[in-house]
C-alpha cells in the first residue's frame, strides 16, 4: 500500500482542472476525489453524496462550529465546504485524495494540513483562457470579465503552490500530473 496524500488542485476557471482530475482518476487506482458539502438545493439529476452532500444551514453551521471542514466559503448565496473527517480518513487509508477547489480554499487547507500538496493548473496564456471561456458558450460577457479578473489574481498566487502545471497539451499535462502524484505517493 502506498502512502496516502492530500492533493489540492486549483486554477482559474477554464484551465481544464475537471478534465485533468477525471483523467488522473482513470490512471491512479488508489485515487479518491472529495465530494463537497453545500447548502444549495440539488439541481435536476444531482445525487446526494455523489455530486455534493446537500445539507441545510443548521447542519452546515454545526459543522463550522465543530471545525468539521478543511475549508469552506460562501459562493453566490450558498455555502460549500470540504468535510475534514471524510478526507483525512481516506488519506489515513492510503488514498491519493484530490480536492478540486479555489485558491482561497487551498490556502485554508494548507493551514490545517501543512503536508497537503498544492497543484496549480494554469492556461498557456490569458488570451487562450479567454478563448476557452468564450468557447464554452455558457457565460455572458460580464461573467467572462469577472472570471478573467479572478484569473489574474489566482495566477499571482501560483508561486505558493508545490507544482505549477500549464495545460496547453492535454495528453502531456495528464502525463505530468499522473507522474507527479505517483512520485509523491511512492516517496
Amino acid at each position: 500500500m502506498r502512502k496516502g496524500n492530500l492533493f489540492v488542485i486549483s486554477g482559474p476557471s477554464g484551465t481544464g482542472k475537471g478534465t485533468l482530475v477525471k483523467r488522473l482518476m482513470e490512471r491512479i487506482p488508489d485515487g479518491w476525489v472529495s465530494v463537497s458539502a453545500t447548502t444549495r438545493d440539488p439541481r435536476p439529476g444531482e445525487i446526494d453524496g455523489v455530486h455534493y452532500y446537500f445539507m441545510n444551514d443548521k447542519r452546515f453551521d454545526d459543522l463550522v462550529g465543530a471545525h468539521g471542514f478543511l475549508e469552506w466559503a460562501e459562493v453566490h448565496g450558498a455555502r460549500y465546504g470540504t468535510l475534514k473527517r471524510k478526507v483525512l480518513d481516506k488519506v489515513t487509508r492510503g488514498k491519493q485524495v484530490i480536492l478540486e477547489i479555489d485558491v482561497k480554499g487551498a490556502f485554508q487547507v494548507r493551514k490545517l494540513v501543512p503536508e497537503a500538496v498544492l497543484i496549480f493548473i494554469e492556461p498557456p496564456s490569458l488570451e487562450e483562457l479567454r478563448r476557452r471561456l468564450e468557447g464554452r458558450g455558457t457565460e455572458d460577457a460580464e461573467t467572462i470579465e469577472r472570471r478573467m479578473k479572478t484569473a489574474e489574481w489566482e495566477l499571482s498566487q501560483k508561486g505558493a503552490y508545490d507544482m505549477q502545471l500549464v495545460n496547453d497539451d492535454l495528453e502531456a499535462a495528464t502525463d505530468e500530473l499522473v507522474a507527479f502524484v505517483n512520485k509523491c505517493a511512492d516517496e
